[in-house]
């Protein structure tokens, strides 16, 4: 299983926010379209971004756009099937 133990809350925030708009971030490693440096990148950026509620909220809201505020948008946009 692919996990960051040292950031799981940012860990479970990138991959929940890849999963809405339908990315598997483990299955991209796996498959080759994500290395797992780039993978742990993502999950920095996360860790960093200081938006833990506006995330939140918006994964609630089930919304399937990425918001602005996310530092991984383009990112995860890209991995889009």
């Amino acid at each position: 299983m692919i996990g960051y133990v040292e950031a799981p809350g940012a860990w479970g925030f990138t991959r929940e926010m890849a999963r809405s708009v339908g990315v598997d971030l483990a299955g991209a490693v796996v498959e080759g379209w994500l290395t797992r440096a780039e993978l742990g990148a993502l999950v920095q950026t996360c860790a960093c971004c200081g938006q833990t509620s506006g995330c939140r909220d918006w994964l609630v809201d089930g919304q399937r756009d990425l918001p602005g505020f996310c530092g991984n948008g383009a990112a995860l946009a890209a991995l889009k099937p």
